[in-house]
């Protein structure tokens, strides 16, 4: 259970806490927080419906499905099972697109500090995102070379103690600020009108709803990380579980805290990203710590996501060319460490075809996020995208699938409900991300952006 929270939070804590104060700030006090229950609540329940579809049959001892498209086949079919894939690998992707410009981001953010600190304030301290983004790039390449998910857990919890670290310290800048402040910012229904225009206010209240949902979003690796639970007893799904409580609610406790306390210190100026968007000048080692701590956490994240994508890939060459030694041969690595047994040295297994395929995915990716530097509104589109489908659709209809629901029985309109409200959600909120996009293409000159 602690390992599976852990890949949870690692996946979940990553930098969208930061734009939450930002997505407050647009819908006010009341909204705001309002918004960020439903959406715990709505995860929590449909991640619960998926859990129970990681076996079809008996809870215990049904046929296991070991991915998200697995499960899908297994309880839909036809073109349902080609959609859900392209769905799950394309928000991948653009997850990791994301995470890339987060953590140049954060990166550029520690230089920015540091020549503020030394420069003064009234410094632009302009720096290009490119170089910090080939050094993520850099390292992601050798960090996805570990094999599989279950041999990722130490990273798991590396990251979700880093997301922690830079959370807290977001929420104590955030206090000492309101403290300054003598009280806190913003009101109940947000971003005034006069500040922005009417239909400003519309579009930025949508891409707020597409910001909170993408925070939350973990189902389309969920059946992945269920796998790595122990066999039954307790069943996985009863693990699973308890996992998403303890993750849901440890998440919306951060959420809140962090978004309230941002809007509170900041009001209707509340940056899109709290500790990269200077609001706070000072301490800068502070600052220094937090994003570095972002940028650990990032990584992380980053092959937590990732893994499903690359065995999906690596599963697939194999079964199309199974005698092919570049695919399915292995080369014994020497490494400085003894092995566990204490005779000769231990070694690392590599792939070829691993080396080259998943060095290209992070190669491809880096330079994407080069030519897409525009963080809060990417991020919107991408949870909005995603959202409906694999965090609400998938889930409630294998659920009706695995159940036997009956059509037009109390539970299913009421499922059917929550499925179509959510839609509704991710429409108006992917509409609201490509207009901050298209706004962002206006002033945008490729690999020349700098911050």
């Amino acid at each position: 259970m602690w390992t599976a929270s852990a890949h949870i939070i690692t996946a979940v804590i990553g930098s969208g806490v930061l734009s939450l104060g930002w997505a407050i700030a647009q819908l006010g006090w009341v909204a705001g927080p309002a918004v960020m229950l439903l959406f715990s609540f709505v995860t929590y329940y449909t991640s619960a419906l998926l859990a129970d579809c990681y076996r079809s049959g008996d809870e215990s001892s049904g046929k296991r499905n070991y991915t998200y498209m697995d499960a899908v086949n297994a309880n839909l079919s036809g073109i349902k099972v080609q959609v859900c894939g392209f769905l799950q690998y394309a928000t991948i992707v653009g997850v990791a697109i994301g995470y890339t410009i987060a953590a140049s981001i954060s990166m550029l953010a520690i230089k920015r500090a540091n020549c503020f600190h030394v420069e003064g304030h009234g410094d632009p301290c302009n720096i290009s995102s490119t170089p910090y983004m080939i050094i993520f790039g850099v390292a992601e390449i050798f960090f996805s070379q570990i094999p599989d998910f279950d041999q990722i857990s130490w990273l798991s919890i590396l990251a979700a103690v880093m997301s922690f670290t830079y959370s807290t310290i977001g929420l104590g800048l955030g206090v000492v600020q309101v403290v300054a402040n003598k009280g806190a910012k913003g009101s109940f229904t947000g971003i005034s009108i006069g500040v922005v225009t009417p239909m400003d206010k519309v579009w930025r209240s949508l891409q707020a709803f597409g910001d909170i949902a993408f925070a939350y979003s973990y189902s389309l690796i969920l059946i992945e990380i269920q796998d790595t639970i122990k066999a039954p007893p307790p069943s996985e799904s009863k693990v699973m579980r308890r996992a998403t409580i303890v993750s849901v609610a440890v998440t919306t406790l951060f959420y809140m805290l962090c978004g309230c306390s941002g809007y509170a210190a900041f009001g209707d100026e509340a940056p899109g990203n709290l500790l990269t968007g200077f609001g706070f000048y000072e301490p800068f080692w502070l600052l220094d710590v937090a994003n570095a701590a972002i940028v650990v956490h990032l990584v992380g994240a980053y092959q937590v996501y990732c893994q499903p994508l690359f065995a999906f890939v690596e599963k697939w060459a194999q079964q199309r060319w199974p005698k092919s030694r570049y695919i399915t041969g292995e080369i014994d690595v020497p490494l400085p460490l003894p092995s566990s047994s204490g005779a000769g040295r231990r070694c690392f297994r590599l792939n070829l075809f691993r080396l080259t395929w998943r060095s290209a995915f992070v190669v491809v990716t880096t330079v994407v996020s080069m030519l897409l530097p525009f963080f809060n509104d990417v991020v919107g589109f991408l949870g909005a995208l995603g959202f409906w489908p694999l965090t609400v659709y998938f889930p409630v209809e294998m659920y009706i699938v695995q159940k036997r629901i009956p059509k037009w029985s109390t539970r299913w309109v009421c499922l059917q409900l929550l499925s179509l409200a959510c839609l509704i959600i991710t429409v108006a909120s992917a509409a609201g991300s490509v207009a901050g996009i298209i706004s962002d293409l206006k002033v945008y000159k490729p690999f020349a952006t700098t911050y």
